[in-house]
């Protein structure tokens, strides 16, 4: 596993809100290319966002599913992405003990498919670079979208 963590000067509800909006899934996750379609009741579970991944006119189709949410905690996703296989991702967002700002911590790893035959390092080489800048992304959103963004 992974994990990357990521201060952000808003509330944990400004970055939950994101992360119930499915269409905002292009903007901030690193290799979304486009949205195609999202299920009505995300992010409740069992529900998909369908998207592209890759650079035109080299993309390929796939979807995400939520395999848990906490509306004041959490998203669980099945992240797919074959043919490399799919990940497991953990999104977790907390309240810092000063209360400025909160501390999202994404967890991630291989879960099926080839993905899960590159040796552990390599694959930490490339998972955690990227959900660095995701993280950095998801932050900026959720801070400009909130109207209670805090200074600093």
């Amino acid at each position: 596993m992974v994990t990357v963590m990521q201060a952000a000067r808003c509330t944990p509800d400004a970055v939950l809100r994101v992360l119930a909006d499915g269409w905002s899934y292009s903007t901030w996750v690193v290799g979304t290319a486009r949205i195609r379609a999202v299920d009505a009741a995300w992010p409740e579970p069992g529900t998909r966002i369908l998207h592209s991944v890759g650079l035109w006119p080299a993309l390929l189709d796939d979807e995400t599913v939520v395999r848990a949410w906490d509306p004041e905690r959490s998203i669980e996703l099945q992240a797919r992405g074959w043919p490399a296989g799919e990940a497991r991702v953990l999104i977790e967002v907390k309240p810092v003990a000063s209360g400025e700002g909160c501390m999202i911590r994404v967890t991630e790893d291989a879960d099926k498919g080839p993905g899960r035959l590159v040796p552990q390092p390599v694959r930490s080489a490339v998972i955690g670079p990227r959900n660095t800048e995701t993280l950095r992304r998801l932050a900026a959103l959720a801070e400009r979208r909130s109207p209670e963004q805090l200074s600093g």
